[in-house]
């Protein structure tokens, strides 16, 4: 199954116009609308409404999208990965972690 990623996205890895490095292969389900979006502008600018965090106790929830392999991770697994997927071994921006409080519960 194609998960479709909504925004700004300039290429088949999840990057977008605000994003767009090499290791910036992440796209992320809101909590609020259960689409996923490169990131929270890309949200912002597209969703028409506020975003929600996801709750702690929902973090086994698959909410993250490797760009590059297509795996959804849960939140945890995302969370533990030190911005390396643990399926194909890809890097993630390990500057995503200070948006985390946009994206998740503390």
């Amino acid at each position: 199954m194609t998960v479709k990623v909504l925004g700004s996205t300039v290429d088949k890895y999840t990057r977008c116009v605000h994003y767009h490095s090499d290791i910036d292969i992440i796209a992320i389900k809101f909590h609020c609308c259960g689409k996923y979006y490169p990131c929270y502008q890309c949200h912002n600018e597209h969703a028409g409404h506020p975003i929600s965090v996801w709750p702690k106790k929902d973090f086994q929830t698959k909410a993250i999208l490797c760009g590059k392999c297509k795996t959804e991770l849960t939140i945890d697994e995302y969370l533990h990965s030190h911005s390396i997927c643990p399926e194909c071994h890809s890097s993630f921006n390990p500057g995503c972690q200070l948006h985390y409080h946009l994206y998740f519960e503390k």
